[in-house]
């Protein structure tokens, strides 16, 4: 142990003894293994659970990261308070200097210092999307899957997870080679039939992006993308539950066939998220953000102004799942797509990223690597 250990006590499941970004133990044996010089915190009636997962953060705290993707490490600075503790700065469909900026500056790593949310590696949302599903993405920037573009895609160097649609020209020979990489590939913004998008997951999909948007609706004659996502017991879906992006008719349907296993709640925020109503960019896009969310000048929305531990709350009253299982589609779940060993775990040796929420499933403080990154005003 030493001087920078950590006690929390008075939280479920039992006292969590911090020591060098560690769980070094959990219950009982916490307080026993405190020492003097141990620095307590106490968090009555809290519930402890393993820091939030995001797979789809695509700004934050005013910082646009497809428009500025040095603002990365400010956007995860902006996370914890939300629950985050590790994501994958998403950059939509954008040239592959874009790209590039984005891939050198996680790289390069955090500044000095630095006390927010871990980024994992880019989730690149594009640029091989169908024209048709776009969205807020830019038309001129949009392209045929292309092994050349993507030839240095791998979590070595920077990339996580790549979205796609597989229907289009040499699709499905990208999204081989992306999973052979060990990436984990998502359909979206995609108008893929049901046998497209089942030679895709035969190819290596294992994510629906942000499921039912960006997609042709699920039809009685023609499933589709949704009906093949939902149905296939290898893939995990991507839900936005914000009371705007999916009716709570439609959230309940998915979790009865996916949930909780296969559903992975995401923000899709954007720069807004923290702000307040007023008018920001989504990469080139001009959007509005308002009550009803952020919105093109056409009315389509443009990712989501939703924090993460807002969702979990939304999950449990839409669907009437436990805490438990909602706390797993940004946890467990998430962890197990992108492979994550020490994470998602509140037991000995776990990396100590950990979320306290209180009775109503929103966050009361954030650790990152045993790092206090937030914390409710009078909690400590």
């Amino acid at each position: 142990m030493n001087r920078d250990d950590l006690l929390i006590r008075g939280i479920r499941p039992g006292p969590i003894l911090i020591s060098r970004g560690r769980i070094a133990e959990i219950g009982p044996g916490a307080d026993a293994a405190a020492t003097a010089e141990t620095r307590r915190i106490e968090a009555d009636g809290l519930l402890a659970v393993p820091g939030f997962i995001e797979l789809q953060v695509n700004g934050a705290a005013g910082h646009d990261l497809t428009r500025d993707p040095t603002a990365v490490w400010r956007v995860g600075e902006a996370l914890p308070r939300y629950g985050v503790t590790t994501f994958l700065p998403t950059i939509i469909s954008s040239p592959p200097e874009t790209i590039e900026t984005a891939r050198r500056v996680l790289m390069e790593g955090p500044p000095r210092d630095y006390a927010g949310a871990s980024a994992l590696g880019l989730h690149l949302e594009g640029p091989f999307l169908n024209a048709t599903y776009a969205g807020a993405h830019q038309s001129a920037n949009l392209r045929h899957p292309d092994s050349r573009t993507a030839a240095g895609w791998s979590p070595d160097a920077g990339v996580r997870m790549v979205t796609l649609a597989p229907e289009l020209p040499s699709g499905l020979d990208l999204v081989a080679q992306l999973a052979q990489r060990g990436l984990l590939v998502a359909a979206g913004h995609s108008g893929a039939t049901l046998s497209e998008a089942r030679a895709a997951v035969e190819a290596g999909v294992r994510y629906g992006t942000h499921l039912f948007n960006a997609m042709p609706p699920l039809d009685h004659r023609a499933p589709g993308l949704v009906g093949a996502l939902l149905l296939d017991d290898r893939v995990t879906i991507g839900l936005i539950v914000d009371g705007h992006h999916l009716d709570p008719a439609v959230v309940a349907l998915a979790w009865r066939l996916a949930g909780p296993g296969r559903v992975s709640l995401v923000s899709d925020a954007m720069a807004a998220l923290g702000q307040g109503p007023g008018q920001y960019r989504v990469a080139e896009a001009e959007v509005t953000v308002d009550e009803t969310g952020a919105r093109l000048q056409d009315g389509r929305l443009a990712g989501s102004v939703l924090a993460l531990d807002e969702a979990l709350g939304n999950l449990v009253a839409t669907t009437g799942c436990s805490a438990g299982d909602a706390v797993a589609t940004v946890t467990t779940t998430p962890a197990r797509l992108l492979g994550l060993l020490d994470r998602a775990k509140l037991e000995r040796g776990a990396r100590a990223d950990l979320v306290l929420l209180n009775s109503t499933l929103r966050v009361a403080a954030g650790f990152v690597a045993g790092r206090l990154a937030y914390q409710v005003e009078g909690l400590m």
